[in-house]
């Protein structure tokens, strides 16, 4: 069973469609992802509102920067 995952973003970000889009095979074979908008959280604004897309780790909180495609997704939850 694949890590639990976040994927901090806000609406109307294209990278962060085109992440999500990127993320949904994985999605479809189990993988969970909580999509977490970073414009209703200051702190979370700060610390992501220049790098998002990001998808986090749950378990372990490490994390993936855009850009990424579905194989190094897949390395990163095997990691």
């Amino acid at each position: 069973m694949p890590p639990e995952c976040r994927l901090f973003g806000t609406v109307g970000c294209h990278l962060c469609e085109v992440a999500e889009s990127v993320l949904m095979p994985l999605v479809e074979h189990g993988l969970l992802v909580e999509l977490v908008d970073i414009a209703e959280d200051e702190h979370l604004a700060e610390a992501y509102g220049l790098r998002i897309p990001v998808l986090r780790r749950v378990d372990n909180g490490a994390e993936l920067d855009w850009p990424f495609d579905t194989e190094q997704v897949a390395g990163f939850l095997t990691s």
